[in-house]
């Protein structure tokens, strides 16, 4: 018999790449590729690996549909920092549930995150949060005969970009950041082991394929724990608090829009009031357990 399709989005970015490289790994299904650019060096070697590779674009929606059909499962992640995607994540998202139905998808995987509005009853808005938890509606409306949330943390990837550490007014180096550096809210992990996470939801769809949500998480930190374990190897980080008003005017793109995010997780955590229920579950489907943060640094930073 033929194995079951499974079809990823995001296939050459973080969160999907591992959805794509854990599934070859366990060769329960067979994996097509949906990529922007069929011919990129990225989907060429995914196809050398074994994926089948084919158009899946969010701003050429007549490609989607197409792209889904005969597939029996979908892995569906947007990423609002993408130029192509941001500000428009619901839409897009939409897009890719609604293509996913009309073309049979018998269980579709959302990678989803909180909706920070309705947690804050509106006092904080946090689009890139926002944004994904608008489409989980549209999900659970088109009736999927399996469909399951997912959630991924804060990355560990941060620390080697777009949260690199820089230099310190006064000397150092490190983080300025609108947080207070002992406030433990942070849900951290490797975004990479989503794959680990999704492999076995497709695997076990009566278990977790009726709407349950699922956060992959290793640790709930501070920043201060962050900087500690990083130090401990050898490192020589510091961490400055300043005021919402000074981080909003940093000449950053963006600013604004993480400033919310992180006032957001002082009051309620990155994945806010049920988390420890989303973990719980997240981690019975895979109980070997994801990367510690003190492991991941130690390969991937150099003091």
């Amino acid at each position: 018999m033929s194995k079951h399709l499974i079809a990823v989005m995001g296939a050459t970015g973080t969160q999907g790449g591992g959805v794509v490289e854990e599934l070859l790994a366990r060769q329960q299904f067979a994996v097509r590729v949906l990529t922007r650019n069929p011919h990129s060096k990225k989907a060429k070697a995914l196809q050398a690996k074994g994926c089948e590779v084919v158009q899946g674009d969010f701003t050429k929606p007549e490609t989607l549909e197409p792209a889904f059909q005969n597939a029996y499962g979908a892995f569906v992640v947007t990423n609002f920092w993408d130029p192509g995607t941001m500000a428009s994540e619901t839409a897009q998202g939409t897009l890719a549930v609604k293509a996913a139905k009309a073309a049979g998808v018998q269980h579709l995987v959302w990678s989803t995150l909180p909706n920070c509005q309705e947690i804050s009853n509106g006092k904080y808005q946090v689009i890139h949060f926002t944004g994904k938890a608008l489409v989980d509606a549209e999900v659970k409306a088109a009736s999927f005969p399996y469909y399951t949330f997912v959630e991924a943390p804060m990355y560990f990837q941060n620390f080697l970009g777009m949260m690199a550490p820089q230099p310190l007014e006064g000397g150092g180096k490190g983080w300025a950041m609108p947080m207070h550096p002992s406030a433990k809210v942070l849900h951290i992990g490797d975004p990479v082991e989503m794959g680990k996470l999704a492999a076995r939801v497709f695997e076990h769809p009566d278990t977790v394929g009726t709407g349950q949500y699922l956060a992959l998480a290793s640790e709930l930190v501070s920043w201060q724990e962050m900087i500690n374990t990083l130090n401990a190897q050898g490192h020589h980080f510091q961490f400055k608090q300043v005021p919402n008003e000074v981080f909003d005017a940093l000449p950053f793109p963006g600013a604004a829009e993480l400033r919310e995010m992180m006032n957001y997780f002082e009051d309620y955590t990155y994945f806010g009031p049920k988390a420890d229920n989303m973990i719980a579950l997240a981690r019975s489907l895979y109980p070997e357990g994801f990367t510690p943060f003190a492991e991941w640094a130690k390969h991937h930073t150099t003091p």
